[in-house]
């Protein structure tokens, strides 16, 4: 399989193909890792995906956990500090973390390299595919700065590339969104003062600014460009950042780590699959910095698209479920991208009336409880919800949603553990305060359909109980009956991205079973379970 670009959803796909024994091969046309200044921002979604491949550890050294970020007025004053959920984290994760994204590339490609069947090779980029009829795919690649092409047979493509992506220019595919003309200063600095571990958001209409303070000493700046100032792609002059970022801290030129002008797009791609080609990332959809979603959109394509392409790969599922890749992305990708867009108007704007209606509005959400938690939890993030694709059973409110990771806690020794380490790697049938009976019937109707790991859960103040063929597991601190309350009395497919497929009573089993089967593209009977 070929990964097309080593940047953290590259990688991040590799390693999760990797962890489920599929060869990649990962090709990046630059020479090494990227020092642009980009993404500074990864969630507990994110995190959630990275400990699923045994990256969490690698990536938690570099990131400063628990952040969240700090709206200031027009006139400078605190609006309102929005850091997510109280504990206990809901996915098992802090909400928010602050990183580099060099220091991020780096710690992924060190990782991923030790993995087998990972190979990673820097100075090298896609010219051309050929899908051969045996469902092949002949790829063309060529040694940056050489005229030699050489030739690999994979499996299938993923474009992991970026915004000028090749392998979306290759398939043809456009996009579909706006362009923005604002320019925008961003300036990486280090040797910096601030402590604060959060983001601030300043929303003087004059000057809108953002400033990140960092790990180590590192902090960002971003500025609001006026018509007269930067041009986008062009190092701004020293006399130019000195003249803002001094208004925050005072700099010499050698404590100016990166720094670059740019514009931001709001695109999505027309089509995220072609063939045996796949988009990920920004090759597949853009978004304003404002709402940090632009890496953790691509972490959660690679999320939904691993489980699935190995599933085709080692034969158990059929091409079509592929299918249900953008069927279940595109939407929440399109949503994130146009809430990034209008976030950015509000807190950002340039129009004093504006910016004096938000404050006011939001001053007035602050008088109820409803809005301190609705600003401060960050309710207003839009939240995937799968209504099609690789879901099935009745309607429920769990269905298509992701899962929460609890502590829960297992015999014989009760310690509190992650649900993700009890759940597996596959799917995953769970039994919510079930009659003990029924497991036998539910477990028989999956049989041959769907290979996955079976788990008891107990709600309330009660110990785990033991039976054949499934792991028990009990509530360790309220947060698990707070996940699956709704789901009581019945059993719950979880997919191997820790989204529900299904919410369904024991006599519903075979009818679900059959369904989850047709919509996985079932071509062949795996192992028992």
């Amino acid at each position: 399989m070929l990964v097309v670009g080593a940047g953290p959803v590259g990688l991040t796909v590799a390693s999760l193909l990797a962890a489920r024994d599929v060869p990649v091969l990962v090709v990046e046309r630059k020479s090494t890792t990227s020092d642009e200044a980009k993404a500074i921002s990864i969630d507990d979604e994110s995190l959630r995906t990275f400990a699923a491949s045994g990256l969490a550890e690698t990536v938690l050294k570099i990131v400063v956990p628990g952040t969240g970020t700090r709206y200031f007025d027009r006139r400078n004053r605190p609006l309102f500090h929005a850091g997510g959920p109280k504990p206990p984290y809901r996915r098992g994760f802090p909400f928010k973390n602050q990183f580099a994204q060099p220091e991020l590339e780096a710690a992924l490609v060190a990782a991923v390299e030790k993995r087998p069947g990972v190979e990673v090779r820097f100075g090298t980029e896609l010219v051309s595919y050929t899908e051969e009829p045996d469902g092949t795919v002949t790829v063309y690649l060529r040694d940056v700065g050489s005229a030699r092409i050489s030739t690999e047979p994979v499996s299938w493509v993923l474009g992991c590339d970026g915004g000028r992506s090749t392998v979306r220019e290759l398939c043809g595919i456009g996009m579909t969104g706006t362009s923005h003309e604002e320019v925008w200063l961003v300036v990486d600095t280090v040797g910096d003062h601030h402590r604060e571990r959060y983001g601030m958001h300043h929303g003087d209409p004059r000057r809108p600014t953002v400033v990140v303070p960092g790990r180590d000493g590192r902090c960002r700046y971003e500025f609001l460009q006026l018509p007269d100032e930067s041009v986008r792609g062009e190092r701004p002059s020293f006399d130019t950042v000195h003249r803002l970022v001094s208004r925050h801290r005072p700099i010499t030129e050698d404590q100016i780590e990166r720094c670059t002008a740019y514009t931001f797009n709001a695109v999505v791609a027309d089509a995220w699959r072609a063939g045996r080609v796949l988009l990920l990332g920004d090759a597949a959809h853009m978004m304003p910095p404002f709402a940090g979603q632009g890496l953790n959109s691509g972490i959660r394509d690679a999320a939904n698209v691993a489980w699935k392409l190995a599933g085709v790969w080692h034969g158990e599922f059929g091409e079509r479920v592929l299918d249900t890749y953008e069927t279940e992305r595109k939407p929440h990708a399109f949503a994130t991208v146009r809430f990034s867009e209008r976030l950015g108007q509000i807190v950002m704007t340039t129009s004093r009336v504006r910016a004096l209606l938000r404050d006011l509005v939001v001053r007035a959400m602050r008088l109820t409880a409803r809005g301190r938690g609705y600003l401060s939890e960050m309710r207003f993030r839009p939240v995937a919800v799968y209504t099609d694709g690789v879901v099935a059973g009745t309607p429920h409110e769990l269905t298509g949603r992701e899962l929460p990771q609890p502590l829960v806690l297992v015999p014989p020794s009760l310690r509190p553990r992650r649900a993700d380490t009890v759940l597996g790697d596959g799917f995953a049938i769970v039994g919510v305060d079930v009659d003990p009976a029924d497991w036998h019937q539910v477990l028989a109707a999956f049989d041959g359909r769907l290979r996955a790991s079976a788990v008891d859960v107990v709600l309330g103040d009660r110990m785990p109980r033991t039976g054949a063929g499934h792991v028990s597991v009990a509530d360790a601190d309220g947060a698990l009956e707070a996940a699956l309350e709704a789901a009581k009395g019945a059993f719950v497919v979880v997919r191997p991205d820790r989204y529900v497929a299904a919410v369904f009573a024991a006599g519903e089993a075979a009818a679900v079973a059959r369904r989850l089967a047709a919509r996985l593209d079932r071509v062949a009977a795996p192992a028992p379970m």
